[in-house]
């Protein structure tokens, strides 16, 4: 009885409440007047009742902003991808995408679909949204501003900076002085439009020049670091403009604006001579602590929200209070990068496309309908590259720089992006931009960042350079045997390593290996790298001194891992890339299978190989989304290795299953020569014993090293075997017939490397 007791109880409790709910339900019926309200059943009434229900759910402001969201994210994900594609920062595809949502392009040609979906009473979500995202991406922005690296360049970077801000503000009031008459809202003063025009021609993207140096592979070289230092200033003193612009606008003159630039000032002061010695006292206390509490997190989270809240009282915009507070932050790098990793997924991928959107509404390039408007659009993106372009490269030039090098702190200074979207974005909520102007003004931000990097190419063509970065080797010989071996975790990049060595031990004159290791990073941010990539290779690198190994290496931060990977190694002429074998996070759960299944949809790169065939190459392959799409991709001899904690690799097990195989002996070869290894080789297929190369080959290596190489049947596929194994080197194509046939001595392999020639 003891077994069912549980059972029982269960039954007794959920059955006799039950009724006890049914009888209180039936009498309570005794209880309702005669006035009591009796619906009329009608036919059909119930499925109307539903549509109804339906209908009001959709029409729901939560449910409009949750389908806005769904539908900016998407679409914002797939211009953000083939922008990077074509070689763009990804923001520029993501503001184009805001753009093609509003009535520019959807509200255009699908106006019934706009309007259900961005209805006019929906945007004030929108909006408030997106604010919110600035506020948190503007507090990161602040975070990555390092002072000391200002301090260290400041002689240069000054000068630069100053000029490429004076010089475009400059032509930004004189352009302003010949389309006021024109193009300035009905009441707006002339000092507060010309002011506007200047400071949106003075801004720099600092975020994505910092993205794009770190990509180009400049960051550790004395340019990079010029320009991101040059940015970096521009940065600070744009805002710091941007705040007395935003003061002398809403007060009207500027004599009555001198109360609100006072009150800015006893604001900066607070900040920097009390709020930061605060936090810099808190960073000291937990600054060696493994992980901070949430007392803590909450008390930087509360004094980032009070910040933008004063200046936003102050009349100088919430956003220099956010930015402010990111570069008061303390000077911890573990501080800055844990509320760098706290804020860049919720701001920046899920918010910051809720503004390019927001922007995008208010983007009416149908506005733009005659050709003295598109002039006029035409004049504005050459004053702003004259400015700035120019202006950079002139003043970089006067310091002392080369023509190539001044050139190139131009195109990257001229870079402005998101930076512009919020400056015009300001301008357009106080009215002193019309829509006309503020679109002219999203298609110059759009040009001059675009043009970014071709511009680059061009000076780099023209003066016959490249960007290089410090690891690499100009006079590299490239008749060297050069393996490339990628790593996510430090403990599969030790096994690569291993596996590496192994192949070229007692031949290091004439070969070398190159670790790369990717970080994860969106393009929005580059903070602390350089601690990164010690980290990063720490292990590695202790691993290789070990081995007595020279290694080279490669770090970069990067929003396309597996993307990268595969330019890299098509582009370094190397003989073999090694890889990790990942795991598929779609595998093991029938919901995991649903969301695979959906993400090509999602995924454009799984949804073109959908298309084109290529992915049914894998149909039984546990390779990961990131191995599928270098398999298909790299041009050179890739291996992917499957590691079970590869120590060493002294006893090897090659099974030979078709003439397409026999690259796998010189393999086997290089790690017996190199390594001293003892290879077992399974060759019994009749079609392999009577493959004249393959059994020349076998037999040459049988003499050339004969304590070595064994030559067996299938007899040897035992467990003991297997287990006794230190690695399995397989084909590709044996791999997936492996996977098809699911030989019971499968299950107890050891690592394996399978290698697609």
């Amino acid at each position: 009885m003891k077994k069912y007791k549980n059972t029982i109880f269960y039954l007794g409790v959920t059955g006799g409440f039950s009724v006890l709910i049914y009888w209180i339900i039936k009498s309570g019926k005794h209880l309702e007047g005669n006035e009591a309200i009796v619906h009329p059943v009608e036919s059909g009434s119930s499925w109307n009742d539903f549509l109804n229900s339906m209908i009001h759910n959709v029409q729901d402001p939560l449910a409009i902003l949750l389908a806005q969201i769904i539908m900016i994210i998407l679409v914002a994900r797939l211009f953000g991808w083939f922008f990077k594609k074509i070689g763009q920062p990804s923001v520029i595809g993501e503001i184009i995408a805001g753009i093609a949502l509003g009535p520019s392009l959807l509200g255009l040609y699908f106006p019934e679909f706009f309007h259900t979906l961005f209805p006019a009473n929906s945007l004030e979500n929108l909006k408030f949204l997106s604010q919110i995202g600035l506020i948190l991406f503007m507090f990161v922005i602040g975070m990555e501003l390092d002072v000391k690296v200002l301090k260290n360049r400041a002689k240069e970077a000054v000068v630069i900076s100053h000029a490429s801000i004076i010089i475009p503000f400059s032509l930004g009031i004189g352009l302003a002085y010949f389309v006021y008459n024109r193009f300035a809202p009905e009441g707006v003063t002339f000092l507060s439009f010309c002011l506007f025009m200047g400071i949106a021609m003075s801004i720099t993207a600092f975020p994505v020049l910092a993205r794009i140096v770190q990509e180009r592979g400049m960051h550790k070289t004395k340019l990079g670091a010029i320009a991101i230092t040059c940015a970096a200033a521009d940065d600070i003193t744009a805002w710091c403009i941007l705040a007395v612009v935003i003061a002398i606008v809403k007060a009207g003159t500027f004599e009555s604006s001198m109360f609100i630039i006072s009150l800015a000032g006893i604001y900066v002061v607070v900040m920097i001579f009390l709020v930061k010695p605060f936090l810099k006292r808190i960073g000291e206390l937990y600054g060696t602590k493994e992980s901070l509490s949430k007392p803590v997190v909450a008390i930087f989270f509360l004094l980032l929200i009070i910040s933008s809240y004063a200046t936003e009282l102050i009349g100088i915009h919430a956003l220099f209070g956010a930015f402010m507070m990111g570069a008061i932050m303390p000077e911890v790098p573990k501080f800055r990068t844990v509320f760098i990793s706290k804020v860049e997924d919720v701001s920046v991928i899920l918010l910051l496309p809720l503004f390019f959107v927001f922007t995008g509404l208010k983007t009416e390039i149908g506005l733009l309908n005659e050709p003295y408007l598109w002039k006029i659009t035409g004049l504005i993106i050459l004053v702003a590259v004259a400015g700035k372009f120019f202006g950079s490269a002139l003043a970089a030039k006067f310091v002392g720089q080369s023509w190539r090098n001044s050139l190139v702190i131009g195109a990257l200074m001229n870079t402005r992006g998101l930076m512009e979207l919020i400056v015009l974005n300001i301008g357009l909520s106080l009215g002193v931009l019309t829509t006309e102007v503020f679109t002219m003004m999203v298609i110059m931000a759009l040009v001059t960042t675009f043009m970014t990097g071709p511009a680059l190419d061009l000076i780099n063509y023209i003066f016959k350079t490249t960007d290089i970065t410090d690891h690499e080797d100009e006079e590299l010989n490239h008749s060297k045997y050069r393996i490339l071996i990628s790593f996510g975790n430090n403990e599969k990049g030790k096994s690569l390593l291993r596996l590496a060595s192994s192949l070229i031990k007692k031949q290091k004159e004439v070969s070398s290996i190159t670790a790369l290791h990717l970080s994860l990073s969106d393009e929005m941010h580059s903070f602390n790298m350089e601690d990164k990539e010690k980290s990063s290779f720490s292990p590695i690198v202790k691993e290789a001194v070990v081995l007595k190994q020279e290694i080279t290496t490669i770090f970069k931060a990067t929003i396309d891992i597996d993307t990268e990977i595969i330019d890299i190694a098509n582009q370094g002429e190397y003989d073999l890339l090694l890889v990790g074998l990942g795991k598929s996070i779609f595998e093991g759960t029938l919901l995991g299978k649903v969301i695979g299944f959906t993400s090509r949809m999602i995924n454009p790169e799984r949804l073109l190989d959908k298309f084109t065939g290529k992915e049914g190459l894998f149909e039984n392959s546990p390779f990961d989304e990131r191995t599928r799409q270098i398999v298909l991709k790299v041009k050179m001899p890739l291996g992917v290795l499957i590691d079970k904690d590869l120590k060493e690799v002294n006893k090897v097990f090659v099974p030979i299953y078709g003439s397409e195989d026999s690259f796998l002996i010189d393999y086997a070869q290089k790690i017996i020569y190199n390594n001293n290894a003892n290879v077992t080789f399974l060759a019994t297929n009749s079609h392999v014993q009577s493959n004249f190369v393959i059994a020349s080959a076998l037999d040459s290596l049988k003499n050339k090293f004969p304590k070595n190489v064994v030559l067996d049947n299938e007899s040897v596929l035992t467990d003991a075997f297997l287990i006794d194994q230190d690695l399995v080197i397989v084909s590709l194509e044996s791999w997936k017939d492996l996977l098809d046939s699911r030989p019971v001595w499968l299950s107890s392999v050891p690592s394996v490397l399978i290698i697609k020639p």
